[in-house]
């Protein structure tokens, strides 16, 4: 299986999934256990990307008052008032730690149009509708321009949005990587399935010799 699943990291991209204050600060609205503690994982190895001149995109969600772009889990909440990923609130932002500058913020109405939002040399944010990376967005046609292989995921929550991501790359044959130190919400069976179809788990450090070697 080494053949076709191997990384290639200097053809990679990493995606970094819903880790916007919302979802990833103490006490936020929509907290995510154990997101704020990979928080220093995630930006060592956003820097790696960075200094490699490797892509990196950042994958958010963002949604309307009336609920009308909502998961359906969630739309009763949004549309009675409980305000998520709001756009143009900093409960949608990025995550301190994550911004190529502190000044770095989403163009709602960009993202919302299905464009991709440059934010630096290699570096875009990328608003998603649903929970992977893929459904009605432009990122494979952008990642097969960029000529990308392979995929490091990491973000918030795995059994929702990082693990759709990690299957909907499977299924478009890209060899997908995920970061196993820098995703919440990981567990021993998830790990087990995803091995066994070809996903790489790496943590930071592993992928940071990778690197060096490339």
């Amino acid at each position: 299986m080494a053949e076709y699943t191997g990384p290639e990291f200097s053809k990679s991209a990493l995606l970094t999934i819903d880790t916007q204050n919302d979802f990833a600060l103490p006490g936020a609205v929509a907290e995510i256990a154990g997101t704020a503690e990979i928080l220093p994982k995630m930006q060592e190895l956003v820097e790696i990307y960075r200094s490699s001149g490797w892509p990196v995109i950042h994958v958010v969600r963002l949604y309307l008052p009336d609920g009308t772009n909502v998961d359906l889990c969630r739309r009763s909440a949004v549309e009675g008032g409980t305000q998520i990923v709001h756009p143009g609130t900093d409960g949608a932002e990025l995550v301190d730690a994550l911004k190529p500058s502190p000044k770095t913020r989403l163009d709602a109405v960009r993202l919302l149009d299905g464009t991709l939002q440059s934010v630096g040399t290699w570096e875009w944010i990328m608003y998603k509708p649903r929970w992977g990376a893929f459904y009605q967005t432009p990122l494979d046609g952008h990642l097969k321009r960029l000529g990308v292989t392979t995929l490091v995921v990491a973000g918030c929550n795995f059994p929702n949005c990082p693990r759709a991501t990690v299957y909907e790359a499977s299924e478009r044959d890209y060899r997908v990587v995920l970061v196993s130190d820098a995703v919440s919400g990981l567990y021993d069976r998830g790990r087990a399935e995803l091995e066994s179809i070809g996903v790489r788990l790496h943590t930071v450090g592993e992928i940071l010799q990778c690197v060096a070697h490339v």
